[in-house]
C-alpha cells in the first residue's frame, strides 16, 4: 500500500488565489475552513498536518471549486457557529452570520444581570436555524427558550438541530410552526417575557446581493418589503405585550435601517434606553431597548 504523502500548504496558497479571483470575500479564511474540514481537525491545527494522503488533496480542491462557484462556505462543511455550537444549515434555511453573535452577546448580558433564582423566559422571533434560540439554551440551562419559525423548510433544520442539542444533553428549547407578526402568538407569555430576540427578514427589496446570499438563501429569510423595516413593524406588537416591564429585546435589521428602527420603537412608546449598536465592522447592526 502507498504510503505517499503530498503539501498541504501550496494546495492551499493556491486555493487562496482562486478564490480571490471568483470574488469570495474572504479568501484565506475560506480556504483553511474547507482544509481543516477535509482534515476533520482545527483550522489553528493545519500547520500541525503538512502532509496529507493525495486523496483528501483532490478532495479539497473539489471543495475550493465549488466554494468559486460562490456556494456558501456552511453549505460545503455543512455547519454554522453560533456562540458555543455548530449547527447544520444547508439549503431551504438562512445560514446564521458572525454579527449576530453580538446581538447573542447582548441577550446574555441581559439574562446575567436577572436575579439569580429567577428563571428566564426567552422567546426567539425569525428563529431559522434555531442558532439564536439554542445558543441560549446552551449558555443558560435555567432558562425557558421558545423559537418562532413560519417557513417549513428553515423549521426542519430547527428541529434537527434542536434533537441534536438534546443529544447532546442541553435544556429542550420549544418550537412553533407559526408567525412572528400574528396577533395572536403566544399569548399565554403576555407580559412574562424576560429577552425577545430577532433575526428577521431585513432587507430592502431590490438592494443588490453576494451570490451566497442571492442564490441560496431563502427569500423568505431575506427580504422586508420596500424598506426593510415590513416584518419588524409589524412585530412590534407582539414584542410590546410579550415583555414584561424591564425586559429587553434586540432586533437586527439592514445597515442602512438602524436609525429607522431605532425611530420606530421610540414611536411606539413603550420602550426606552433604544441603543443603536455597531457590528465589528462599524456598520449599524441591532437595535436593543428596555419595555417601560
Amino acid at each position: 500500500m502507498s504510503t505517499t504523502r503530498v503539501a498541504l500548504r501550496p494546495a492551499i496558497n493556491d486555493a487562496i488565489e482562486t478564490l480571490r479571483t471568483a470574488g469570495v470575500h474572504s479568501p484565506q479564511a475560506d480556504a483553511e475552513h474547507l482544509a481543516a474540514h477535509v482534515l476533520g481537525v482545527e483550522r489553528t491545527r493545519l500547520a500541525l498536518t503538512p502532509l496529507v494522503p493525495p486523496g483528501k488533496l483532490a478532495e479539497y480542491r473539489e471543495l475550493v471549486d465549488r466554494r468559486a462557484q460562490r456556494i456558501p462556505l456552511q453549505h460545503l462543511t455543512g455547519t454554522a457557529v453560533m456562540g458555543a455550537l455548530d449547527l447544520a444549515v444547508g439549503p431551504g434555511v438562512f445560514v446564521p452570520r458572525p454579527e449576530t453573535e453580538l446581538l447573542y452577546a447582548w441577550a446574555l448580558a441581559q439574562l446575567e444581570a436577572l436575579p439569580h433564582d429567577h428563571a428566564p423566559l426567552v422567546v426567539d422571533l425569525c428563529t431559522g436555524s434555531g442558532a439564536l434560540a439554542l445558543a441560549v439554551a446552551h449558555a443558560r440551562p435555567d432558562a425557558d427558550v421558545h423559537a418562532i419559525e413560519l417557513d417549513p423548510a428553515a423549521l426542519a433544520w430547527a428541529r434537527r438541530n434542536a434533537d441534536d442539542r438534546i443529544a447532546a444533553g442541553d435544556t429542550p428549547i420549544t418550537l412553533y410552526a407559526d408567525d412572528a407578526t400574528d396577533p395572536t402568538l403566544l399569548t399565554n407569555l403576555d407580559g412574562r417575557v424576560d429577552v425577545v430576540v430577532s433575526n428577521p427578514p431585513y432587507i430592502p427589496e431590490g438592494a443588490r446581493l453576494d451570490p451566497e446570499v442571492a442564490e441560496h438563501d431563502p427569500p423568505i429569510a431575506l427580504f422586508g418589503g420596500p424598506d426593510g423595516l415590513s416584518v419588524i413593524r409589524r412585530m412590534i406588537p407582539n414584542i410590546t405585550r410579550l415583555l414584561r416591564p424591564g425586559g429587553g429585546v434586540a432586533i437586527e435589521h439592514d445597515d442602512t435601517n438602524g436609525s429607522a428602527l431605532a425611530a420606530l420603537l421610540a414611536e411606539h412608546g413603550e420602550f426606552t434606553d433604544i441603543v443603536e449598536h455597531p457590528d465589528l465592522a462599524g456598520k449599524p447592526r441591532f437595535v436593543a431597548a428596555i419595555r417601560t
